[in-house]
């Protein structure tokens, strides 16, 4: 692993009190140059505290966090000119068009008065906003706002961005969107991400290394593929009766433990979800197994193993995201 110092991100021991809640409980990280990593995690778990930390907008109780090999508490100022961020919460004015918010933000930024309306027009085209520039902020869908807020993010060209859950409450053409941007940018400008999200998906598609985060701890670190090769056996789910007697549940769960071939064996709310080798061919004996223990079996779903399935494995409960799409900006239909 790069060393904390050396790494594009690092931190070490990275600790955040608030009143009765440690939010952030010794985190350690070392973010490679040119990585996307992503902080995946349930809401509450600590992803924004950090984000934070590492922008200079917290300090940090304990520990040490750096960014480009600049220490975030000592020399927070010269961090911020380094990198680019996008937080939860677009800073939009609704009265600029999009145009004049990339040029003020530009200008802010110190990038060359010959050069702002170039890089302006190469990132309007890069979040393809070119036929919305001139319209008012307040006119964009949700999604066309958080393509902006990316933009402002990049117009001094960071090497490293930080983006904090950048697609929550998107809907998925929108979110696509922004997925295929991060990846244009990491690809062809070699751009560093340090991406917060709670969608098991975004983090599967986008993320060179994943770090899953509970109660403000890391539990489990790792690339994609190599996290969900830790499960090591295929995933059935058997769903039992709403409202089924757990002395049956428990008894069931001790008869799994005794079949071949077992990793492990959870109980989730109506369902048993067994970690096995060969789940194809241990279906019927499960299904037996179960049907014995006095359950009714309504449902049986087998799996490869999933970044949800790690998730479980490390924290003991999925990972649940409220789907519903909230309406955002003047509520029109996503367009260029």
């Amino acid at each position: 692993m790069t060393a904390v110092r050396d790494a594009a991100i690092g931190a070490e021991g990275l600790v955040r009190d608030f009143p009765a809640v440690r939010a952030v409980d010794g985190i350690d990280l070392a973010v490679e140059r040119g990585q996307v990593f992503g902080f995946l995690g349930a809401n509450g778990s600590g992803k924004t505290t950090t984000i934070r930390m590492l922008t200079t907008l917290l300090r940090p109780t304990a520990g040490r966090a750096y960014v480009d090999g600049l220490d975030v508490q000592r020399e927070p100022s010269e961090v911020r000119r380094r990198i680019g961020v996008a937080l939860q919460e677009a800073g939009l004015d609704d009265l600029q068009t999009g145009r004049e918010l990339l040029a003020l933000q530009g200008r802010l930024h110190g990038v060359r008065r010959g050069e702002i309306d170039a890089r302006v027009d190469e990132l309007l085209a890069i979040v393809d906003l070119e036929d919305a520039a001139d319209r008012r902020i307040g006119t964009y869908s949700g999604g066309m706002q958080r393509r902006l807020d990316l933009a402002s993010a990049l117009v001094h060209r960071p090497a490293i961005v930080f983006l904090d859950e950048p697609t929550t409450g998107l809907d998925p053409i929108s979110r696509d969107a922004v997925w295929r941007y991060v990846e244009q940018l990491n690809r062809d400008d070699g751009v560093t991400f340090f991406l917060t999200t709670q969608y098991l998906e975004e983090a599967d598609r986008l993320a060179d290394e994943v770090a899953i985060i509970d109660a403000g701890r890391i539990v489990a670190q790792g690339s994609p593929a190599d996290l969900k090769a830790t499960i090591g056996a295929d995933v059935v789910t058997i769903h039992v009766d709403a409202g089924a007697d757990g002395t049956a549940v428990a008894r069931a769960v001790l008869r799994i433990e005794e079949l071949d071939g077992l990793e492990e064996v959870r109980t989730l709310d109506e369902a048993i979800v067994v970690y096995i080798a060969d789940g194809s061919r241990a279906i019927a004996r499960l299904v037996t197994v179960v049907q014995d223990a006095g359950l009714d079996v309504r449902e049986v779903t087998l799996a490869q193993p999933t970044l949800d399935d790690v998730f479980l494995r490390a924290t003991g409960r999925h990972l649940e995201v409220d789907a519903e799409v909230p309406t955002t900006g003047a509520g029109e239909e996503e367009s260029r």
